[in-house]
């Protein structure tokens, strides 16, 4: 009988968290290691409410100074919307996966959205074409979509 078998290499968030923490003269804490946890452990986006909900020893001002240690590390991205809470999510250098968002004006929910890779061809295309024109070397994109989520629009 022959089985063949899938090799999944995974690599360690912890161990990755560490190297970059250290490039930035950082270490990796019981806090940090937590938020990288719920972050990893998450369905998307989440905000500091929401973390400090799924992690209740943690206090909010941690949370707020870990946050910003791990965005400048490149562990973590921020999706920020005016006046509503952040939301963060690990960073696609950590996730190897380029997503954009969707964005509720109206109850502010904060979703991944993947396009196939045509799609993204041709709009990583056309970005660069209007950076160009505006002089601008472009090196990443981020997009977000702005609207109303299928509960908002159910609800009228």
């Amino acid at each position: 009988m022959v089985v063949a078998l899938q090799c999944v290499v995974v690599t360690d968030i912890d161990d990755i968290a560490l190297h970059r923490l250290r490039k930035d003269g950082q270490r990796l804490t019981t806090g940090r290691q937590l938020i990288l946890r719920t972050l990893q452990e998450a369905d998307g986006p989440v905000t500091i409410p929401m973390i400090l909900q799924r992690q209740p020893t943690l206090a909010q001002s941690s949370v707020y100074r870990n946050l910003a240690v791990l965005e400048h590390a490149g562990l973590v991205s921020k999706i920020s919307m005016g006046d509503e809470h952040a939301h963060y999510e690990l960073g696609e250098e950590i996730t190897h996966h380029h997503h954009h968002h969707t964005v509720c004006t109206s109850c502010g929910k904060v979703r991944d959205v993947t396009l196939s890779a045509a799609a993204e061809r041709s709009l990583d295309k056309a970005l660069h074409e209007a950076a160009a024109g505006a002089g601008f070397e472009l090196q990443r994109h981020r997009l977000d979509l702005l609207g109303r989520c299928a509960e908002c629009v159910a609800a009228g």
